[in-house]
């Protein structure tokens, strides 16, 4: 039955009509469109329930027909060229809209509760309709060119969503941020598609393929040429899945609404350079040297987004890192060629951190009960703690999260990452090395996250830990300086102190906080309804609780997915039947059979490294907080001595590391931002001195001469022929000197 394949046209056009309603309703009937506001939530969250319902459907349609759809239609023609304009419908289709739509539908009706108050509240329904709509369309492409405009659609509304709030000038500098990096990885994918196509003369991707494929196998190509190409068209999958070095822009992005966050970078618009590169995978694996390029990015990318991740303060910015680090899992899957385990993770992953984002949005709104809208106190999670007994259910949502992404058997980031860890073994023992000991990072600072968060007795009153004023400072950006922030604390101070000196890391008096005090102002920004009075931190409204509570079943069930069901083989479980015919066009076998014991044997290593992390983390944070603990690790060295010092240095050092972003933003501060500056000034200093001077030179010299000229201008001719005899004379003994 090809019905569902027939109208698959459809599915991107969907979602269109809501930002552009939204748009001419305000401005034909303004006033109308803002008291009906609610209702275009409805109709967004409606319309985006169609195209997952038809998604669902043309998934079930694969699973039991396993081939692939294509449907063309004429755009332009002529002898030289043709491009043609259709929809591209297979296995990856088919999970990309699954997860674009189910996350999609479930951050909106988040959102109506959470931007409820905010007067840009249709505008932020309006971009995130036609980001959908984008994203929808991406996945369906079948060639380069649209490709490439729904690649530029995505950024754009994405430029647009982070600089929501575009009055606050982090949240502006942010926006840029994000566009200017993004555009440096689109311009080389611009660069790669049209040298490509100068090669195969074709943007179709099957045509594409196949075409390259037989030119490579024949040696009719220029081998370097080719390369070249492919690496610039993977620049656009690294910028705009945040891996190194062009990751820079992901964590200033989280200036934005938190419903952004979780939708555009957790699930869907990183998600789009992993889209591609596994789109794109029968290109890179029959050109040498680019898979092992995209599984060295990948893996750096693994490591280094962890390790940035483990001093941060501000929650969302280190779920960011975490969101990169794990994109870089993927990046390395694709980059060995388990395709197969790339995308389920992708799967596992996107649901898992979209619940983790949405969870912190909850905590934000707890916080600003207490310390009003200001991000750096509200996101900052050294002035949290407690939460669990006001949050519950938020802090059970987030720690089934944080379960999730840490790998802990049977949720679902378990069954993925597990498979993208053995796999390495076999590609890279040094690789494998390097991705098991961040999946005990990841453990770490997921359970940082959650021990500083809800844990302990609740604290808002920042003083660094030596009693003094804190003073401010200006992160380090690419963009010049930002926002003041709190002065950093050595990790060493913070974990040395025991019970007596923990208050100092706060206040000189952290007093707890008086429930039965009710008039204590709720301070908001919102210009609508009346504000509430709050003296504890309080669970978020229903809408966004029920949002969670649905987020959770992901973690806890999609990863049965993947699972083999059978002795039969791996093909047994829903994903490789789903991606049989994906798995065909790579020319990977995936069939083998299922040792249970060795599937229950294999995930002994990962599991006991996240174990270990989680205890880590536990002990350097727990006793921090607890009154039942008077010591903790760093004890161990308590007296001064060459140990204590060294793993003081060593402590500092990972902190600094972190906190600075490993300092890879002052490094492009320096070398692009004040170097273009600095070119710019010699090249204006230049354009003055040498090119000006020149022209003024000329003009100068010519007023002089005739200056000069003018006085012998007397009016007697005698002196004229007097002038004349002498200027022949002249001449011809200048002459004479010439040729005797």
């Amino acid at each position: 039955m090809e019905h569902p394949y027939q109208y698959s046209w459809i599915i991107p056009f969907v979602p269109l009509p809501v930002p552009i309603l939204i748009g001419a309703g305000l401005v034909l009937f303004p006033t109308a469109t803002k008291h009906l506001r609610r209702m275009w939530a409805f109709i967004s969250i409606l319309f985006l329930s169609i195209v997952m319902i038809f998604s669902i459907d043309l998934s079930i349609e694969q699973i039991d027909r396993t081939y692939i759809y294509q449907s063309l239609r004429s755009w332009t023609l002529n002898n030289d060229f043709s491009f043609e304009f259709g929809y591209f419908i297979d296995p990856l289709t088919s999970i990309m809209s699954i997860l674009i739509t189910t996350v999609g539908i479930q951050v909106l009706i988040y959102s109506d509760n959470y931007m409820s108050h905010d007067q840009g509240y249709l505008r932020f329904f309006a971009y995130m309709s036609f980001f959908n709509a984008s994203m929808l369309g991406l996945v369906t492409s079948s060639n380069f060119i649209q490709i490439y405009i729904f690649w530029e659609l995505v950024g754009m509304c994405s430029y647009l969503l982070i600089g929501f709030w575009f009055t606050r000038p982090i949240a502006a500098s942010a926006s840029q941020k994000a566009f200017v990096t993004n555009r440096v990885g689109d311009f080389g994918l611009l660069l790669g598609i049209l040298g490509l196509y100068w090669i195969t003369g074709s943007f179709e991707f099957r045509d594409f393929f196949e075409i390259l494929k037989n030119l490579i196998y024949n040696n009719e190509v220029n081998l370097l040429f080719v390369t070249l190409c492919a690496v610039l068209l993977f620049a656009g999958p690294v910028a705009k899945s945040a891996q190194f070095p062009l990751h820079v822009w992901l964590p200033d992005a989280m200036e934005g609404p938190t419903p952004i966050s979780a939708l555009i970078h957790a699930a869907t618009m990183v998600a789009a350079g992993i889209f591609l590169v596994a789109r794109l995978l029968p290109l890179f694996i029959v050109i040498p040297y680019i898979m092992n390029l995209i599984s060295l990015i990948g893996i750096i990318t693994v490591f280094l987004g962890a390790t940035l991740a483990l001093a941060q303060h501000d929650i969302k910015r280190g779920l960011a890192y975490s969101t990169m680090s794990q994109l870089g899992y993927m990046m390395l899957a694709l980059g060995m060629g388990s395709y197969r385990a790339a995308l389920f993770h992708l799967i596992t992953h996107a649901y898992s951190k979209a619940l983790l984002f949405l969870g912190s949005g909850s905590i934000i709104h707890s916080m600003e009960a207490i310390v009003g809208y200001f991000p750096d106190k509200s996101q900052n999670m050294v002035l949290m703690g407690g939460l669990r007994k006001h949050v519950p259910i938020t802090k059970t949502a987030f720690l089934l999260g944080t379960l999730s992404l840490c790998g802990i058997p049977p949720l679902a980031c378990f069954w993925s990452k597990d498979e993208i860890l053995t796999d390495s073994w076999f590609y890279s023992p040094i690789f494998a090395i390097i991705a098991f000991f961040t999946a005990g990072l990841t453990a770490f600072y997921m359970f940082r996250i959650y021990l500083l968060t809800f844990e302990g007795p609740f604290h808002f009153c920042f003083q660094n830990y030596s009693g003094k004023k804190s003073n401010s400072f200006y992160s380090i950006s690419l963009w010049g300086k930002e926002e003041p922030i709190q002065k950093k604390i050595h990790l060493v101070a913070l974990l040395t102190m025991n019970n007596n000196e923990k208050s100092s890391f706060f206040s000189k008096k952290a007093h707890p906080i008086d429930r039965n005090v009710t008039n204590t102002p709720f301070l908001t920004i919102f210009p609508f309804g009346a504000t509430k009075t709050f003296s504890y931190p309080h669970e978020s409204d229903n809408t966004m609780l029920f949002v969670m509570l649905v987020l959770v079943l992901f973690p806890l069930f999609v990863g049965a997915i993947g699972i083999p069901l059978t002795q039969e083989g791996i093909d047994s479980d829903i994903l490789s039947k789903l991606l049989t015919p994906s798995i065909n066009l790579l020319h990977q076998n995936s069939t083998h059979f299922v040792d249970w014991y060795e599937v229950l044997k294999n995930p002994t290593l990962s599991i006991s490294i996240t174990y270990f992390g989680i205890l880590i983390a536990y002990f350097l944070y727990k006793p921090f907080y607890s009154s039942l603990y008077n010591w903790n690790l760093l004890n161990l060295f308590s007296k001064r001595g060459p140990k204590r010092i060294l793993w003081d240095k060593i402590l500092n050092f990972l902190y600094d590391w972190s906190y600075n972003r490993a300092y890879i933003d002052a490094f492009y501060t320096r070398s692009l931002t004040e170097g273009i500056r600095g070119l710019a000034k010699l090249t204006h200093l230049f354009d003055r001195r040498v090119i000006d001077g020149i022209t003024n030179g000329v003009g100068i010299t010519s007023f002089f001469v005739g200056e000069g000229i003018k006085y012998l201008g007397v009016g007697r001719i005698s002196f004229y022929l007097l002038l004349y005899l002498f200027s022949v004379l002249i001449f011809i003994f200048f002459l004479n000197l010439l040729f005797s």
